[in-house]
């Protein structure tokens, strides 16, 4: 499906996600690059036993919180996906150390395709040799339309390098001898698509940019051709290849922080001077997404309400448009990408919340039909079960907020419930609000759970990005502050049973807001955290800060954007107040966000509660505030790989959350008698 984002925050933000569902995490803020020095003098620095101690008293928690949630996503752990690949004969999936397939009529013994081990060897080091799980993982899988070849684009891990490689499949009964099937290898692929069984178009991301389209040809003789099919002028256009379901039509999908364009070209005669403007969205529009069925162009758009429909259009009369609503509860869609043996009048698609676990539907744009999956009938109707109610808050400037927000009980009865609070607001992209196990798990526990679409995302479209970026900055502050006084206006929860949380850029907003109001919330918790944005602003040897002052300003070689940033920079606003609970995780070898801004930030927060405390008389009456800091060693901006690492993560928070608010642990649920 074509991607339609408002803004692109730049290549490896978008890198893909993990290839386990339930683990999976939102690319976000900070960019590929080298390790930088002071990530690795901060790492030897920091001392494990204090890290340690710090996260010692929530360990029993810890230890309860990891068996329920284990057992919670082993509930969700066969719900629909897209992530096995059906081919005319073969099925592929992804396992630890490779792309498997398996004979459709399930008679022989899985094969494997790809062998991660193979090229980790290729960097001349072995698994044994590492003492290390596998440098790489399996980022995205595409089949040529015969199923002669298979195109796997693999990330390195910390460094998040890409590579593509192509395999030769053969015949449909000839067993695979790899590695010898291994084609060719191509650095830095992002986007490919298959056209014919010897045709794959690519881009490649040269630094922070993708500019360029490419062409493969591949022969029956084992050599290959490479030519180029697009250059991209601009330098802050971010661009990825797409093909309509018959393949017949090769798109550009072109992004910048203020526009997006759709380039069309048959894929016959790819070239400079054949590329046509598909499709140009206004500023104010809100389109997330687009794809060709049969003779129809579907887009899938949000609503005023902020809900999901979509817009679906003739190709042979453009006049002919109208909107399907999708269910009300649906804030995800993934499309299912088509193969042979896929109707192309059809689009398959799966929906999903952060509560409410993926079902299937399909569209047939002709009949302008949406149509649930007979066999998940059950599923569907148990989407109900849950309440979703969006809400509007009112900012300082009289701009509109949309809130959305997931509960158990009528909203009435939600004064006394703890609520976790979801938020983002940077380089125009959307809050992640695709299904999490976790949050399930919570809502059956009673909390409620809010996500505050504050200015500065893509919600509302690329307007709303705009309306939150360099000068804007203070204002996503600013709605955050109003989607929680809407919510405790209408009586959901209370300040001291509330907890926010956000990764990355996200928490450039959070922690401002704790520096201004540290009494609207008693718990916050923070994922790989950018918190140093004046002292990253600065330094321009630094991978992103060059290409991130279109974001946040330009403090060195404009004064006004250097006031504006230090007014609301978290780390340069701790003063001495009594702050609310804080785990800060980070990780020492996060490319995009430098580790020393995370530890400065701890260090200013505990000295400015010691001088609070040492001065109020009656800080024995009230709750204490932890600080903690949580570094875990590696790993990269989006979090551990290993689904068991991610659990403990997971498990941590939800502890911390539960002590800090304090809350009785839940009861684990009765066993059914025989």
């Amino acid at each position: 499906m074509v991607v339609l984002s408002s803004v692109l925050g730049s290549a490896a933000r978008l890198l893909g996600a993990s290839r386990v569902r339930f683990w999976r995490r939102t690319l976000s803020k900070r960019e590929t690059g080298p390790p930088l020095s002071v990530q690795r003098w901060c790492a030897s620095e920091a001392s494990s036993d204090h890290l340690g101690s710090e996260v010692a008293r929530y360990q029993h928690l810890k230890k309860y919180f990891k068996r329920r949630l284990k057992a919670t996503y082993h509930r969700f752990h066969s719900i629909p996906d897209y992530s096995v690949v059906c081919g005319r004969h073969h099925v592929y999936f992804i396992k630890d150390d490779g792309i498997y397939r398996t004979d459709k009529r399930g008679v022989r013994e899985p094969e494997q395709v790809v062998n991660l081990e193979h090229v980790s060897r290729g960097e001349g080091k072995t698994r044994a040799e590492s003492g290390e799980r596998f440098q790489w993982t399996i980022q995205r899988i595409r089949l040529s339309p015969q199923e002669k070849h298979l195109a796997a684009t693999l990330k390195r891990s910390p460094r998040e390098e890409l590579r593509c490689v192509v395999v030769r499949l053969g015949e449909r009964n000839v067993p695979l001898l790899p590695p010898h099937n291994v084609l060719l290898e191509l650095e830095g692929v992002f986007s490919f698509e298959w056209a014919t069984d010897d045709v794959l178009f690519y881009t490649t991301l040269e630094g922070l940019r993708s500019s360029s389209a490419s062409r493969l040809d591949l022969t029956s003789h084992g050599s290959s051709k490479i030519t180029s099919v697009y250059e991209e002028a601009q330098p802050d256009v971010f661009v990825e290849v797409a093909l309509s379901r018959d393949r017949q039509i090769l798109t550009i999908n072109g992004n910048s922080r203020t526009s997006s364009e759709v380039l069309q070209c048959p894929v016959c005669e790819p070239s400079m001077a054949s590329w046509v403007s598909l499709f140009a969205p206004s500023p104010d529009s809100v389109i997330k997404d687009m794809d060709v069925v049969g003779d129809y162009c579907v887009l899938v758009t949000t609503t005023a309400a902020n809900k999901l429909a979509f817009s679906v259009m003739s190709l042979s009369d453009p006049k002919e448009t109208y909107i399907i609503q999708l269910p009300p509860w649906a804030c995800a869609i993934e499309t299912k990408k088509p193969v042979l043996a896929d109707q192309q009048d059809v689009l398959e698609f799966l929906l999903s919340s952060p509560v409410h676990p993926p079902v299937p539907y399909a569209l047939d744009p002709g009949k302008g039909l949406v149509l649930s999956d007979a066999g998940n009938q059950t599923d569907a109707k148990s989407q109900d079960k849950y309440i979703t109610t969006r809400l509007k808050a009112c900012s300082q400037d009289g701009a509109s907020v949309p809130v959305t927000l997931f509960h158990a009980v009528p909203v009435e009865r939600l004064s006394q419930v703890p609520m976790l609070v979801h938020v983002y607001g940077a380089y125009g992209r959307d809050l992640d609000m695709e299904f999490c196990p976790v949050k399930r798990f919570l809502l059956e526990q009673g909390w409620a759970l809010a996500y505050c679409h504050i200015r500065g995302g893509g919600e509302l479209g690329l307007s709303w990005h705009r309306r939150g970026r360099v000068e804007g900055k203070q204002r996503g502050v600013e709605d955050l502050h109003a989607c929680l006084h809407k919510l405790f206006s209408v009586r959901v929860s209370r300040p001291s049973l509330t907890a926010l949380t956000a990764c990355s850029a996200g928490a450039v907003p959070v922690a401002a807001l704790c520096n201004t109001n540290p009494n609207t919330v008693r718990a916050v918790t923070l994922q790989a955290p950018f918190l140093d944005v004046l002292g990253t602003m600065q330094k321009a040897n630094l991978p992103l800060t060059l290409e991130d002052r279109d974001e946040w300003g330009d403090p060195v070689g404009d004064l006004n954007h250097r006031q504006i940033i230090a007014s609301y920079c978290p780390l340069h606003n701790v003063t001495p107040q009594l702050y609310p609970s804080m785990l800060l995780t980070a990780y020492s070898g996060d490319p995009r966000v430098p580790l020393e801004g995370v530890l400065q930030y701890a260090t200013f927060l505990k000295t400015a509660l010691h001088t609070h405390l040492s001065r109020d008389p009656n800080a024995d009456s009230k709750p204490a505030s932890n600080i903690v800091l949580n570094v875990q060693p590696g790993g990269s901006h989006v979090g551990p790989e290993d689904p068991v690492q991610t659990l403990e993560e997971e498990a941590l928070k939800v502890a911390f959350l539960y002590a800090e608010l304090g809350l009785d642990p839940p009861l684990p649920p009765r066993k059914r008698n025989r």
